[in-house]
């Protein structure tokens, strides 16, 4: 029946957020240089910067905003409210970057040679839903460029495929096949995926934000039921979508490394996670 319901949400706003998109400019194609809105510090720069990559429509509560959503549902207040050493950047990544497939090109080229060019010393993508996949993206191409990542909801691709990799029982079991990556992304995200969890895999901290509500949670119950002992995850209590306030932000103390979650329990509502340790959030 939950699903049924959630299924049923999926297709409601999906037909408001189609026409958003479309006056909004999602469907556009990617300019060059990205557009970005920046966060700094002064009179001096943090030594570290966030680089927020936006959902589809910005985020599901701020679907006109765009980029602007980062500071318009308090992520980057939450970030300098707890003097965490980061200064922090919003491109505006639209779908039109993944659709035309410049979307990598463009954050190296716009914000992260950039960043590293002005010194910063560590560099950590938080993504929102769409933004989480163009983050898995972007850790799968550029893994050196990248010291952590955060996944808040992430889309991680449509039924058919998730429901293929449950058949198979867990990421480690399926065999994505032979494929063309140009044409099948969602198997390409997959199978990255499934390397990364790999025992011996080399890349950055990576945490996943989770919660029951949030349209794409089979998918990310299926990711977090197979982490590696080097990723984290959270869940979030309560009503859950696509974006996570700001608050969230805040009790992730990236300044101190992977592994610390603020104001958050340890192994709580586990049952479904049986080889995890988790924390939980925002009561």
């Amino acid at each position: 029946m939950l699903e049924e319901i959630m299924s049923i949400r999926s297709v409601i706003i999906c037909a408001v957020l189609l026409p958003v998109m479309l006056l909004t400019g999602c469907f556009a194609p990617g300019k060059v240089p990205l557009e970005v809105l920046k966060y700094e510090s002064t009179p001096e720069r943090n030594k570290n910067l966030i680089v927020f990559l936006r959902g589809m429509g910005g985020t599901l509560n701020c679907i006109f905003d765009g980029h602007e959503c980062f500071e318009v549902e308090g992520f980057v207040g939450a970030v300098r409210m707890r003097g965490l050493p980061y200064d922090m950047i919003a491109p505006n990544a639209h779908f039109g970057y993944y659709k035309d497939r410049s979307l990598m090109i463009r954050l190296k080229e716009d914000v992260i040679l950039p960043a590293r060019a002005m010194k910063y010393e560590k560099i950590w993508l938080v993504g929102t839903s769409m933004g989480g996949l163009g983050s898995i993206l972007y850790l799968k191409e550029y893994t050196k460029d990248i010291d952590g990542v955060l996944l808040l909801g992430p889309f991680l691709g449509d039924r058919p495929l998730v429901d293929e990799i449950y058949s198979a029982g867990k990421i480690d079991q399926w065999e994505p096949g032979d494929f063309d990556e140009e044409e099948d992304w969602q198997r390409m995200l997959w199978r990255c995926l499934k390397e990364f969890l790999q025992e011996g895999s080399v890349h950055p901290p990576i945490y996943l934000g989770i919660g029951k509500e949030d349209l794409y949670y089979r998918a990310q119950k299926l990711l977090a039921s197979s982490l590696s002992a080097d990723m984290e995850m959270f869940f979030m209590n309560g009503k859950y979508s696509r974006s996570l306030c700001g608050e969230t932000l805040a009790r992730l103390s990236l300044s101190k490394g992977p592994g610390l979650l603020d104001n958050c329990s340890n192994q709580s509502d586990l049952s479904e996670y049986p080889a995890r340790s988790g924390r939980q959030c925002l009561s």
